[in-house]
């Protein structure tokens, strides 16, 4: 049996997991060649990251004997890097039974200071990359009956200040998957969606102010932040048991209903939870009306 979602087959697994090499998508990684190594099950691991060097490192640190490790090297920000990755991969396999869409970015900046060209950085990593690998993988993807995993987030289900085009990323994200899931249910593609709250990665870590450089002020949060391995396993739990959709079960997924039920007061919760975002955007307007 699959050790990936529970259906007989007779030949070796393919994953594509992408931000591969560090955060959520590493600890899935790790997971799935466990998984396969318990199991007996041939896999071959896809790992897709724009850090080449990382990579490579993080390849020979999977030692299990059924499991072989195929690296590449994309940034996910470009389409063309985006179709070239897809051209070689369906090349290369006839059937992908799990394509993760992991790799994300975000920034952390009041919608009013920031680039165009951020945005668009963001759109084009968390909403057109996924969409741009399952179209493309469409073909060794029917051919395997197999599963799109994108991590989206509970910013996509309500405003959160400071990540304008994040929440619209994954906003549009939840969107296109929940029609593309209905569309190819038939050709036997299913799709879960996932939506973490706030998972210990290095996505905020790594978060764009809005200028484009490195955000420079300490990420707000609400509720219990998550490791990433914990976040990991329910992932990997859902694909097997065929579920849909993963929410949280916190804060977050309060804040939803209430947004939903009670618009105004969830704005006011909201800007009183994040209110450094707002001051971080003064002391810049400050400093750049100084100069």
């Amino acid at each position: 049996m699959s050790f990936l979602r529970g259906k007989r087959v007779n030949r070796d697994q393919v994953a594509v997991v992408t931000g591969a090499a560090g955060g959520l998508g590493w600890a899935m990684v790790q997971q799935l060649a466990a998984r396969a190594q318990d199991s007996g099950t041939p896999l071959r691991l896809v790992l897709v990251d724009m850090n080449g060097e990382a990579l490579q490192l993080r390849a020979a640190e999977l030692t299990q004997s059924v499991v072989t490790v195929d690296v590449q090297v994309a940034d996910l920000s470009a389409e063309a890097s985006v179709a070239q990755l897809c051209q070689v991969l369906a090349a290369r396999y006839p059937q992908v039974d799990l394509l993760i869409n992991n790799a994300g970015i975000t920034h952390r900046s009041l919608s009013t200071q920031t680039s165009n060209a951020v945005i668009r950085r963001v759109m084009a990593v968390d909403y057109h990359a996924p969409v741009e690998l399952a179209q493309g993988l469409l073909a060794p993807m029917r051919a395997a009956g197999g599963c799109v995993v994108n991590i989206s987030s509970m910013a996509g289900w309500m405003p959160v200040l400071g990540r304008a085009g994040y929440c619209a990323a994954k906003s549009a994200l939840h969107q296109y998957f929940e029609t593309f899931r209905e569309e190819v249910r038939e050709d036997g593609i299913s799709v879960l969606m996932v939506y973490p709250s706030f998972v210990a990665t290095n996505i905020d870590a790594n978060a764009l102010s809005g200028d484009g450089g490195r955000a420079q002020h300490a990420q707000s949060t609400v509720g219990q932040v998550r490791t990433a391995d914990w976040m990991a396993a329910r992932i990997l739990n859902a694909v097997a048991t065929g579920k849909e959709r993963l929410f949280p079960w916190d804060k977050t997924l309060l804040g939803a209903y209430l947004y939903k039920l009670a618009p105004r007061l969830f704005l006011r919760q909201m800007v009183k939870n994040f209110r450094v975002e707002l001051e971080e955007g003064r002391k810049l307007a400050r400093q750049s009306s100084a100069v």
